[in-house]
């Protein structure tokens, strides 16, 4: 449809590919997470990063499945950087051995990607007893980034680089429930709508981003915090 293929003022439309937005970047020697990278969005993000020289960690619940994965991204560019690490965001034990383990690894970080989610299951709560879609889509990346700061931070004045961090949320952060978030009723199965509450997910992922892009304006440093877009 024309309305997709319409350009903004970056010159790309909604249609654009990964590799037409990125041809000609050169971004060896950064270094990435990117969450739920074993399918979907996750997948082609860590493939066109590692086709641009960026080292790839891919947080992946199914190990097999990133197996496979980075598998492929290899057979296909041969000179790609690509591990897998466990990594379930429904879990915050996951989350903090995850972060535990990168850190305690030695490697920089440039570049965090909050992708991993779910959208729209049956009222489920989450191994920590929190509704799953809020669990899985924000509070197990807000986790992930506040474990990962520091290092992200260390990596920024070392290399005199902007760290980033991005959010992937969707224009459904627009239809959460009435009031918004609901704080004080994530977990009432008795109000559940599954797509407000996806939609009440995808929103804390928006204010999280704000919130950082703040507080990384007052402290003055090199980081840029973005908010992407999904269905």
């Amino acid at each position: 449809m024309w309305l997709f293929n319409r350009k903004g003022s970056s010159g790309f439309s909604s249609s654009s590919t990964a590799e037409e937005v990125t041809h000609g970047v050169d971004a060896s020697g950064l270094t990435a997470i990117v969450t739920g990278a074993s399918s979907g969005i996750g997948t082609e993000t860590a493939r066109v990063l590692a086709l641009r020289g960026v080292h790839v960690i891919m947080g992946v619940r199914n190990m097999a499945a990133g197996r496979d994965v980075k598998e492929a991204i290899v057979k296909e560019i041969p000179l790609a950087k690509i591990d897998a690490m466990e990594l379930d965001l429904s879990s915050l034990a996951s989350v903090r051995k995850f972060a535990s383990d990168f850190n305690s690894s030695g490697h920089p970080l440039n570049l965090l990607i909050n992708n991993a989610g779910i959208m729209a299951p049956p009222f489920m709560l989450s191994k920590d007893n929190m509704e799953l879609q809020f669990a899985t889509n924000y509070l197990g990346h807000f986790l992930l980034a506040n474990l990962l700061l520091d290092t992200m931070k260390k990596t920024a004045r070392e290399s005199n680089r902007e760290g980033r961090v991005i959010n992937v949320s969707s224009e459904l952060h627009r239809y959460p429930y009435p009031e918004g978030i609901r704080f004080d009723k994530i977990n009432d199965q008795s109000g559940y709508k599954k797509f407000q509450a996806y939609g009440q997910s995808k929103l804390a992922n928006v204010l999280h981003a704000n919130e950082l892009t703040r507080r990384f304006k007052v402290s003055g440093l090199l980081f840029d915090n973005r908010v992407a877009g999904s269905t």
